[in-house]
């Protein structure tokens, strides 16, 4: 059995039941379950996808993208999310360093793939939504498989995704995480929602990032509840379909929250609809928790990472939701605890390592042993964020102990975008940290120090960095300094800068 067995059993049970909404197309559970299979059987017949093979997909929010991810764990493959905001060099490196051997794209990103195939010559392109030159359209595809698209040996114990995180040496690391991470996480999900079938989930964060894709999205899906999918975020189009579809359940970082609760039909907008909001990716402002609970709307917070599928601590509808500042309890499957650098638990109220155990966690990182060994020891995943858990059990996250900078609900981590700032011939020396900000969370800022008798100024830096990275991880502002604080070893002193800040 395979996780789109799931979705092959709510078809036997709940046929005409709509599993999927997306723009003008509705998928009942049986289409659903009927496009899931014809993708698989062209995927194998047209592409040759084999058990193992990673399939990547290059698209906003729609519809065939849960088709594709669920065809790929019919066939034992892996789907590679990209992150659309992502630059070329960086899509470039995932499809290389995944070994892709089949490219999904949508119209919209058409231009990059042109530049993409140019490099990568062996990789099968697919048009979402369109017909590319010399390649077929998502449609046509579909209409020329044949075959039953099984592979043999194929279950849950199967590799599905490799989602792709920013590295902390300055390349991404690719997430292994097994079809059964999604199943137990799944369940997480259901517990933290007390979701039930007759939900409904409006779906608008990304969902090339598993928060998107598996707070609610596949928990819905796997549990027979019906998804409203849009494209992308807009306050404009999210605020009309609460009003006008009544979701049910929503998940919302918090940069999405104040978008909403700020937005001049905030207060006009029927919300009567929706049961509860999720929310996480950091630490969450009292004061949106209190903008939602104003409008008497539950938040609660899901506490996790790409690895961890990312369910692994919660709060959950009808439970304690006193404490604002927590990210709640260890999931019903999953244990968590708080250690020092040894690996000892420490007593409650101590800070230490957020650690986390269970099965929904990453299998591995992608071809990268050393980083593998150095996040799972003894059977725990470490995180990097540091945190307390009280005398209760619950868990508050104070900081990162990875330098990571959060904004608007991406994850930037400075080593990257100091890596790029150090390829230019003019700097010398760079350091990037995360600055407080009122829209975004967090921004980066760059403090440069140039060689000696060169200068550059700051918009060609920024132009410099929008070359090779997405345009969310250009920093904001750039300060040029005669010399970075350093501790005796060396090793920079971000804590220094970010006090100037």
């Amino acid at each position: 059995m395979d996780l789109s067995d799931l979705i092959a059993r709510n078809a036997d049970f709940t046929p005409d039941k709509t599993a999927i909404r997306f723009g003008d197309r509705t998928l009942s559970y049986a289409a659903f379950h009927a496009r899931i299979a014809d993708t698989a059987r062209a995927l194998k017949s047209e592409l040759g996808v084999g058990r193992g093979d990673r399939v990547a997909i290059l698209a906003a929010n729609h519809s065939d993208y849960l088709v594709t991810l669920y065809a790929c764990a019919r066939l034992g493959a892996m789907l590679v999310t990209l992150n659309w905001r992502l630059a070329v060099a960086e899509q470039l490196y995932i499809l290389t360093d995944s070994g892709a051997k089949v490219l999904v794209v949508d119209k919209e990103f058409s231009a990059v793939v042109t530049q993409l195939a140019q490099q990568l010559p062996d990789i099968k392109v697919v048009g979402l939504d369109y017909t590319p030159a010399g390649a077929p359209s998502f449609g046509d595809l579909l209409a020329a498989g044949s075959g039953d698209g099984r592979n043999p040996h194929t279950d849950t114990s199967n590799p599905l995704l490799l989602v792709y995180t920013s590295g902390t040496t300055g390349r991404p690391k690719g997430a292994v995480l097994r079809q059964e991470a999604l199943v137990w996480n799944a369940l997480m999900s259901h517990h933290a929602h007390d979701m039930r079938s007759d939900d409904h989930i409006l779906t608008f964060l990304p969902m090339f990032h598993v928060g998107g894709l598996n707070i609610q999205t596949t928990p819905a899906l796997q549990l027979g509840a019906t998804v409203t999918i849009q494209p992308r975020f807009a306050p404009d189009t999210a605020l009309q379909a609460i009003a006008t579809d009544k979701p049910s359940l929503i998940v919302m970082v918090p940069a999405v929250m104040q978008a909403l609760s700020q937005h001049p039909l905030w207060d006009s907008t029927d919300l009567s609809g929706i049961r509860a909001v999720a929310t996480g990716s950091s630490q969450i402002p009292v004061p949106l928790i209190k903008a939602f609970n104003e409008r008497g709307i539950p938040v609660i917070q899901i506490y996790g990472s790409t690895e961890t599928g990312p369910t692994a601590v919660y709060t959950r509808v009808g439970g304690d939701l006193s404490r604002m500042t927590s990210t709640g309890l260890p999931g019903l499957y999953c244990e968590a605890k708080v250690v020092d650098d040894d690996g000892r638990e420490v007593p409650h109220g101590t800070s230490g390592e957020v650690v986390i155990r269970g099965p929904n966690v990453l299998y591995e990182y992608w071809g990268n042993a050393d980083a593998t060994a150095e996040a799972l020891r003894d059977g725990w995943y470490h995180t990097g964020d540091i945190g307390t858990r009280d005398a209760d059990g619950y868990f508050y996250i104070q900081d990162r102990k990875k330098n990571m900078i959060i904004s608007g609900g991406e994850n930037i981590y400075p080593a990257e975008v100091e890596r790029v700032l150090h390829d230019h011939p003019c700097i010398a020396e760079a350091a990037v940290i995360g600055r407080p900000d009122p829209k975004w969370q967090e921004v980066p800022v760059a403090y440069l120090v140039c060689r000696k008798d060169m200068t550059i100024g700051a918009e060609e830096v920024k132009t410099f960095v929008g070359q090779h990275l997405a345009r969310f991880k250009i920093p904001r502002e750039i300060v040029f300094v005669e010399s970075l604080p350093r501790t005796a070893l060396g090793k920079v002193q971000h804590f220094m800068l970010r006090e100037r800040e």
